[in-house]
């Protein structure tokens, strides 16, 4: 009796692990979820003290500039953002996201 108890009990383990699992396990990050990734970064590299104030505003200036763009051509578009949109600002998420890391590993300390 053990045995098969231990057995129900696996494959009721292993079927609520089949379950779990949701489609955006299988999708990349969203542009939000990318602009609240970089943000939890860029919010931890002030407080350990890897990012200066000036990289910090630097790095601020240029997230507000493409979260405008971002804006501005939702606003083309009906609040719907291309395909194109989307590979743009990606690429752009991708620079930002470079820079923040430079910027954490540059050695500078906030003082």
């Amino acid at each position: 009796m053990n045995k098969k108890l231990v057995s129900f009990a696996l494959a009721a383990m292993l079927t609520a692990t089949c379950f779990a699992r949701t489609d955006s396990d299988d999708k990349k990050p969203t542009i939000r979820h990318r602009k609240e990734n970089q943000q939890d970064r860029i919010h931890q590299g002030v407080k350990s003290g890897q990012l200066t104030r000036g990289e910090t505003r630097h790095i601020e200036k240029k997230e507000r500039a493409l979260n405008q763009e971002e804006r501005d051509m939702r606003k083309m578009d009906n609040g719907k953002l291309t395909k194109k949109d989307r590979k743009t600002l990606n690429q752009q998420q991708n620079q930002l996201s470079k820079q923040i890391y430079k910027d954490k590993h540059n050695k500078r300390k906030r003082g």
